[in-house]
């Protein structure tokens, strides 16, 4: 894939380098700097001055202008110059003799006394760019000899040069690269690395020199560019690794350099351009005649045999654009990454993140949403500029405008989609779940609420499960906005919400309640009369609560009192007052008495016109249902079970009320006789129950409930009682007993009611209450029971007894025990009541043996509540 990296502008011209001699060639350049040298065939060396200039369009072009030029005598073409600039002296190779050279007047520099300024036998060096040795004004330079197989390194000053290491090589080298103490080499038949500090080596791999051209080019600290076979351009480190992909090049390269991230390779026909970052052919730009290419200090110069050009590379972030206009998004952020290390991190991180930005919305529009979403989030892009690619979905309100110049092409979704409704459905749904990931986090610091009402709005129109999740949580929807686009799509509900979320609760319930009575459809919810009785009834707006509680009694009342009953009592929340609720109740019967049962049997309220009310709602139930012609006995049954159940567990209620308003009624007896029995009127209780219903296990029910929270002797009491209405109606003659023909039932009634309560009865006194003529049979069990709890009554009096003699006898001897201690009383003990000594011999005793004074006891015991008798114990002091 081809990218435009570099442009050729001429350097210098061959008009100005040889004028009109034909026979002179370029052998070798040098550039510090501003200043070029130019090494030719007929041994002069040419010095230039190399100007930039920039055209009002940004285009790089450069001025030549010609300094002097120096003849060297040797007759020899020059063959290689290297500049030392701290010493100002340039290093020329020419006949295999290496000598210096004034940078500025191009003379040949004289040797020192005692030293040589010349290397002959010479036929290559280099300069180490990586210097091993301190000095500044000295250049550390290795040099290849044409007669011996060795290596020499040399210190070169301003007027000298000294041999300070010689390494011999296994085979003749034909071209070196120093950096450090590193030495890449190539030999006659393959490549190595050699430290001549400490003489170790690396081979590393295979090449024959006398078919083409070896090249070995420092690229970097400790690492090396070389010329393999198969047309590959290999990069080594100091170790002999690789850690780079090789570069795959022609096969003919006469010279290479490193402008990064690409390598630049020459060949007899092209420079070739290729990217160390992902090894591809970026470039190839057509040049004849080409045997030339060099690096100088990030500037990559080239020269044919007869003139000097220039690669200029062309800015990174041009370069970046294009492949992005090309939508090429790896290799733009693969060149954006490599850039990283020749552009300033300040500047970088924010060219980064607009080409990860870019780079998201090219794969956008080409529906990659994965690698948009990632690269949106690492790019930190304003959510924003994709939402405004959805029209309308930004408020009116916000003031967003698109960054320019813009990220993308697209001037809305519609442009992006060409009229593909499936296209713009997938944008939709991934602008959703975009939204959803990025609303909670940073990203929307400072635009909360154009990324809230953009997500309300697609959930929406696109019927969202997450719609009301939205609104349920804590959002910043714009309400201006929200209300229209809610409207369209019938989201009535979740507008209801929203109006909530913005404390307009009344126009919230307003809309929900013209939804139950079918004015708006909306079917988010089937169950929205029920949520409008939770809403209602967890409200702490009582003016809201009176206002529509009526509405939902009279669409339910069974549910709409749950307002009031299921109301939560919290500290920040109002309590309605159950007198206001139940005046209001007055027009709903049926709520009402749910409520009276929730103020009595649920929250256990002790007033008494609560109690007596919901009895006289009970009451007048049963009534009406015994009215009725044909009575339902299931309803009337449970309707006299739930007052019975009140009737006996209350005592607030009214008693007296009651029993007046179903004094004539003959088919609540039942109820009448617990009636009789909270006013301690057993008697008629007990009356109602044996005669008038002939109920028997009632009646002992009767006696058990009646006792229920009091002591054995008024249950033996009652129950006495009951025995006592029974024998009577048994007796001969007996009015009552007579008229119900029931003389033998009752007489069993009583048995039964002896041999199963037996424990409870004064045995003596039913004996005597007993008819005479009654069979002991009858009352084995009861009289067995009565034996044995006589017994067990005898036996544990003897032993209370037993216990407390022996606790007697316990405190008879510790008291004599304590009588037979001596007290002792002087004149500097004190009384421990008040403190005083004693001055008579006559004492009161304390328990323990601590002795007081007698009218200290005396006037303890007047001041004492109980005026407790306190005695001396011992009658001696």
């Amino acid at each position: 894939m081809s990218v435009k990296a570099f442009e050729l502008v001429p350097a210098v011209e061959r008009d100005l380098l040889m004028g009109d001699k034909a026979r002179i060639n370029i052998e070798c350049i040098e550039c510090c700097g501003k200043h070029l040298y130019v090494g030719t065939n007929d041994c002069f060396i040419h010095h230039f001055l190399l100007e930039e200039v920039t055209s009002s369009k940004g285009k790089l072009s450069y001025s030549a202008q010609k300094l002097l030029h120096k003849y060297l005598g040797l007759k020899k073409p020059v063959a290689e110059l290297r500049a030392a600039s701290a010493l100002e002296r340039l290093i020329v190779l020419c006949d295999g003799i290496v000598f210096l050279v004034d940078m500025v007047t191009l003379e040949t520099v004289p040797s020192a006394a005692g030293g040589g300024a010349k290397i002959r036998g010479v036929t290559a060096f280099c300069i180490n760019e990586n210097p091993v040795n301190g000095d500044p004004f000295c250049v550390e330079m290795c040099v290849l000899s044409s007669k011996r197989r060795t290596v020499q390194i040399y210190m070169v000053y301003e007027d000298r040069v000294q041999l300070v290491k010689e390494v011999t090589t296994p085979e003749q080298p034909c071209a070196v690269s120093l950096d450090g103490y590193f030495l890449c080499l190539a030999l006659t038949t393959q490549y190595m690395i050699l430290n001549y500090n400490t003489g170790a080596s690396q081979d590393l791999f295979p090449y024959n020199s006398e078919e083409r051209r070896p090249i070995v080019k420092r690229i970097s600290r400790e690492e090396f560019l070389l010329a393999a076979p198969g047309g590959l351009g290999m990069f080594a480190n100091a170790e002999g690794i690789s850690q780079r992909a090789p570069v795959n090049w022609s096969e003919s390269v006469i010279g290479a350099a490193v402008c990064f991230p690409y390598v630049v390779a020459l060949d007899e026909s092209f420079i070739t351009i290729h990217s160390m970052l992902d090894q591809q052919l970026k470039q190839t730009l057509s040049f004849r005649e080409g045997h030339i290419l060099q690096d100088f200090e990030g500037k990559v110069i080239l020269a044919s045999t007869k003139a000097v050009y220039v690669l200029v590379p062309l800015p990174l972030e041009r370069q970046i654009q294009d492949l992005l206009a090309g939508h090429r998004v790896e290799e733009a952020l693969i060149l954006t990454e490599g850039a990283q290390r020749n552009i300033p991190k300040d500047r970088f991180q924010i060219l980064h993140k607009r080409i990860l930005q870019q780079a998201g919305f090219i794969q956008f529009g080409q529906l990659q949403f994965l690698e948009a979403k990632e690269h949106f989030r690492k790019g930190q892009l304003d959510v924003r500029e994709l939402i405004s690619l959805y029209p309308l979905l930004l408020p009116a309100s916000s003031s967003f405008t698109r960054c320019h110049p813009p990220l993308h092409e697209f001037a809305d979704l519609n442009h992006l989609a060409q009229g593909d409704q499936e296209k713009v459905l997938r944008c939709k749904k991934f602008l959703i779940s975009y939204l959803g990931e990025v609303r909670s986090t940073e990203v929307v610091n400072g635009c909360r609420e154009d990324v809230d009402t953009a997500l309300l709005k697609l959930y929406a129109e696109q019927d969202h499960d997450s719609l009301l999740d939205l609104l349920a949580s804590d959002n910043a929807c714009v309400l201006a906005d929200s209300v229209p686009w809610l409207e369209k799509y019938h989201k009535y509900f979740a507008l209801g919400l929203l109006y909530h979320y913005n404390g307009q609760d009344s126009a919230a319930v307003q809309l929900w309640i013209r939804v139950v009575d079918g004015d708006l459809q909306d079917s988010t919810r089937s169950d929205l009369y029920e949520y409008i009785v939770d809403f209602l009834c967890s409200s702490s707006n009582l003016d809201l609560v009176w206002k529509y509680a009526d509405w939902a009694l009279r669409k339910d009342p069974t549910i709409g009192v749950h307002i009031f009953t299921k109301r939560p009592v919290r500290k920040d929340q109002p309590e309605t007052n159950p007198d206001d609720v139940i005046t209001y109740l007055g027009k709903h019967g049926q709520a009402l008495l749910l409520y009276l049962e929730h103020l009595v049997l649920e929250r256990r309220i002790q007033k008494e016109k609560f109690h007596t009310h919901l009895a006289v709602m009970y009451l007048e139930r049963v009534l009406s249902l015994l009215s009725e012609s044909s009575t339902d006995e299931e309803q009337l049954t449970k309707a006299r079970e739930r007052l019975q159940a009140l009737l006996r567990e209350s005592n607030l209620y009214r008693v007296q009320f009651l029993l007046g308003k179903m004094e004539n009624c003959e088919q609540l007896l039942l109820e009448r006789a617990t009636l009789h029995g909270k006013l301690e009127e057993h008697d008629k209780a007990l009356h109602i129950l044996v005669h008038k219903l002939r109920d028997f296990p009632s009646a002992e029910a009767f006696c058990i409930w009646a006792s229920s929270c009091r002591d054995s002797e008024y249950r033996q009491q009652l129950f006495h009682l009951l025995l006592g209405v029974y024998l009577d109606g048994s007796l001969p003659g007996n009015a009552q007993t007579a008229a119900g023909g029931g003389t033998g039932e009752l007489e069993m009634a009583a048995v039964d009611l002896l041999n199963r309560h037996g424990e409870v009865f004064d045995a003596v006194r039913v004996l005597r209450m007993l008819p005479e003529g009654w069979s002991l049979q009858l009352l084995r069990p009861f009289l067995g029971r009565a034996v044995r709890a006589s017994m067990h009554a005898c036996r544990t009096s003897q032993i209370t007894l037993g216990l407390a003699h022996s606790e007697n006898v316990q405190l008879l001897h510790d008291r004599l025990k304590e009588r037979k201690k001596p007290i002792f009383v002087s004149e500097k003990k004190g009384c421990h009541l008040c403190h005083n000594t004693f001055s008579e011999p006559a004492v009161v005793c304390l328990p323990g043996g601590v002795p007081v004074h007698t009218h200290c006891v005396a006037q303890r015991v007047r001041d004492s509540p109980t005026k407790r008798q306190l005695t001396n114990s011992s009658n001696h002091t």
